[in-house]
């Protein structure tokens, strides 16, 4: 990453941040917005490479305006230190906007009511969903941090088969996953959007703990170390004949790949092979369909076509309980746009990063299935989690 300053608000090149600057403005022009106040640490990354506790406030015309609380330091002829919102306007006078947008989505009800009068008469509108439009589609750079996440989380998974030893638990092969992770520079933090979702680094699961439900849409859950964090590894031991899914955290520098492998103990079940088989066949068939202008809704009933000629619909996206998607957009955020499921609108763009993971979970057995994180480009997929997709036998 190129920096214009050590201590500017603006981390990124200058033309990397009129491009994003500029992609912006085009959302809120076409969303008739004349001003949005930003405050979420995913869209303030976006904007500027960094994360300040404050507001960014982008018109139309003009330079941004940075708001900033803390750190103390940063530098820029648009930077406005304030103690308390109340003094965004007042600070320097601004106009006040027929309209303004304000992160609805993620925003305590108490913030929303205390930023709504600062710009008497303007009308409220949603900058979520206008910032997760925005981000849909990656900038060049935000693709270049991804293909290099993508290749350090392969570097990590391929080590996995060494770290394994008789008698661990799943909960003893993550935390060994964990320390290479982190030595390999993976921040840690899964940047999650919406609903309340928490995890820890990600999730390595062992047998039939994939068929435990969690209070999250996940294909398999597992129930956790502690009921505070009820999702995840919680201590099965890793036996002959059961499989162990690896799902772990791809966040190596603020834009994250998404990637799944599935790891073995003896043999397993025909079953669970055959469904392994038809998750990387509908990789195959859905990285023909991701291509600018097929809606995501059309993926997820190639997919379902394809698991249900299979006969392994029982299975499919959990076994006890379902998800209800395929495949998300990453980037800053885990859960980003476009949503592969059955009632999404959303229509694939050149540029959307997508994970796809179509999962399987057999009882007595385990998960099974991979996750890929692709680039949809004009003509092509670019898959770029590039690790074995076949079952890794921890023991041959």
């Amino acid at each position: 990453m190129e920096n214009i300053q050590k201590h500017s608000i603006i981390l990124w090149s200058r033309d990397e941040y009129r491009l994003r600057l500029t992609r912006i403005r085009e959302h809120m022009s076409a969303s008739s917005v004349d001003a949005i106040l930003l405050s979420d640490n995913a869209n303030i990354y976006y904007l500027t490479g960094r994360v300040f506790a404050g507001y960014a406030y982008v018109t139309l015309k003009g330079e941004p305006i940075y708001f900033v609380r803390r750190p103390v330091g940063l530098s820029g002829d648009s930077v406005v230190y304030i103690r308390k919102p109340e003094e965004i306007t007042g600070s320097i006078g601004m106009a006040a906007p027929q309209s303004i947008g304000i992160e609805l989505d993620v925003l305590p009800y108490s913030s929303v009511q205390r930023l709504v009068p600062l710009f008497p008469g303007a009308e409220l509108k949603n900058a979520s969903s206008i910032m997760r439009s925005v981000r849909a589609v990656k900038p060049p750079m935000a693709l270049q941090m991804l293909r290099e996440s993508g290749e350090r989380h392969a570097r990590v998974y391929s080590r996995i088969p060494g770290l394994f030893q008789e008698g661990m638990s799943d909960y003893d092969l993550q935390v060994e996953i964990e320390n290479v992770s982190r030595r390999e520079g993976c921040l840690g933090q899964f940047r999650i959007s919406g609903d309340s979702m928490e995890l820890y680094m990600g999730n390595t699961i062992a047998g039939n703990n994939a068929d435990t439900p969690s209070p999250y849409d996940f294909a398999m859950g597992g129930a956790g170390m502690d009921p505070s964090l009820p999702v995840g590894a919680n201590g099965t031991l890793i036996t002959p004949g059961t499989t162990v899914m690896v799902d772990m955290n791809g966040n190596y520098n603020g834009y994250m790949t998404d990637m799944t492998r599935v790891f073995a103990l003896g043999d397993i079940s025909p079953l669970a092979l055959k469904a392994h088989q038809c998750s990387i066949d509908i990789h195959r068939a859905l990285s023909e369909m991701m291509r600018p202008g097929n809606t995501a809704k059309s993926l997820w009933e190639k997919a379902e076509e394809i698991v249900v000629a299979a006969d392994l619909k029982p299975y499919y996206m959990g076994h006890r309980q379902h998800a209800g998607f395929i495949g998300h957009g990453v980037g800053i955020e885990i859960n980003e746009l476009p949503v592969i499921a059955p009632r999404s609108r959303d229509i694939i763009q050149e540029h959307n990063v997508i994970a796809l993971e179509p999962k399987f979970v057999i009882p007595n057995v385990g998960a099974v299935g991979i996750e890929n994180t692709y680039i949809v480009h004009a003509d092509h997929a670019e898959c770029i989690t590039l690790a074995p997709e076949e079952i890794i036998y921890f023991d041959r």
